[in-house]
């Protein structure tokens, strides 16, 4: 008779990404030219799809990393200038995630305006088929 196996010391543990390693690796993704992409991927052991919902997150302002884990401090009170430090960190990201939409908006802006206006001058110079 054999005994029950316990917990396996060896499982494998879920990885978790900070948000700064997420979108440096969605920029490094992003300057690559397609031939290089599958290497930076296989590189940094990722999938695309981790690309693509770090994009989205990170076009929606939603990119986060792992929660912060708690240490111990001896002195539990924060100062005043320690909580505006953090306020202003705070602010400054939320700053920084509606710049990034932004210049994205206005990017596809641009590029349906520059369609637009090649519609528009193909229209003008192509003759009306007669019937």
């Amino acid at each position: 008779m054999g005994s029950t196996p316990g917990p396996r010391a060896d499982r494998p543990r879920r990885r978790s990404f900070t948000a700064e390693y997420k979108l440096a690796m969605v920029a490094a993704y992003d300057r690559l030219p397609a031939g290089e992409k599958g290497a930076l991927l296989r590189r940094e052991g990722l999938y695309s799809s981790h690309i693509i919902e770090w994009r989205r997150a990170r076009d929606a302002g939603t990119l986060t990393g792992p929660p912060p884990r708690s240490t111990p401090v001896a002195n539990s009170a924060r100062t005043a200038e320690q909580s505006e430090i953090e306020r202003l960190r705070r602010q400054n990201e939320r700053l920084a995630a509606d710049l990034a939409r932004n210049k994205a908006a206005l990017e596809i802006m641009g590029k349906a305006h520059a369609f637009l206006q090649l519609l528009s001058e193909n229209a003008d110079h192509d003759p009306k088929s007669s019937r």
